[in-house]
């Protein structure tokens, strides 16, 4: 079956291979913590333990509030935090691992005819299922503490429709890059760094200067960053109208970084 590869390109190629892909994906999670004692629960774990560091150091340390009194704010600010945490994982994840998708899989390129395009698909598959334990603990810790979630955290899925086609995207512009210029990886890192920073997660947006929230917004993370607050933290409905242009903005970056990954990846066998 993988020897028509070459006569497909783009979508088509990735939706013939989706039980190839669900393998691979669940193989690449399984595989980080196989030997572990713990598993799988390390998933559940390590989003528990940087919110519990995230909110100390910024809600206790350098007093960092949404509300206006004591208890109450840190409440607010520690599911504040936790919801814009989620969307910049998730983007880092795939983002951080995107170079080197190629060359730490050199086997595939070299021996073998397999869809190179699945990769960045597995890391972006890896990194939703991370995603969708951070959000079931992030629900839980809003029954426990607040009660009964919004109606409006169905609205969720809509959020990260236009979020994972950009995410995608990147990913398949990275790989492609990563493979020719092995410094890319030193990149994405900073890159991400940055993104996390110049993003309203450990603050609100109306913290900032009026002057430079501008800027703040210019970052492709505020814009999710902002509409998981609202419908899962806050209960208001979505910005639509920005949704939509988001999803189309996140369809371009898909379409183009799959045409340059499709473009490039001849070339893999000769620098790998």
């Amino acid at each position: 079956m993988l020897n028509n590869n070459k006569a497909k390109f783009g979508y088509g190629l990735v939706l013939d291979h989706l039980p190839l892909l669900r393998r691979i994906t669940v193989r690449d999670v399984s595989s980080r913590y196989r030997g572990s004692m713990f598993g799988l629960l390390w998933s559940l774990f390590n989003p528990l333990l940087m919110l519990s560091v995230y909110t100390f150091v910024f809600s206790v340390v350098f007093k960092a509030r949404w509300g206006t009194h004591g208890d109450q704010s840190k409440l607010q600010f520690a599911l504040m935090l936790f919801a814009g945490l989620i969307i910049h994982s998730f983007f880092a994840e795939v983002i951080n691992r995107a170079p080197s998708l190629i060359t730490s899989n050199a086997n595939y390129v070299v021996k073998v005819i397999f869809p190179l395009e699945l990769l960045p698909c597995m890391a972006l598959g890896a990194a939703l299922f991370q995603a969708l334990i951070s959000f079931i603990v992030l629900i839980l810790a809003y029954i426990i503490y607040a009660g009964v979630p919004h109606a409006t955290v169905f609205f969720v899925p809509f959020i990260f429709a236009p979020l994972i086609l950009f995410t995608l995207g990147l990913a398949w512009i990275f790989a492609s890059l990563g493979v020719f210029f092995r410094d890319i990886g030193q990149i994405t890192g900073i890159l991400t760094m940055v993104l996390m920073f110049l993003c309203p997660i450990f603050y609100p947006l109306d913290s900032i200067p009026e002057k430079y929230q501008a800027y703040i917004k210019l970052n492709p993370l505020t814009f999710f960053v902002q509409q998981m607050r609202e419908v899962v933290v806050i209960g208001h409905q979505p910005d639509w109208s920005g949704l939509v242009v988001a999803l189309i903005l996140g369809a371009l970056v898909a379409n183009i970084g799959l045409y340059l990954f499709y473009r490039t990846k001849r070339a893999f066998a000769d620098v790998i």
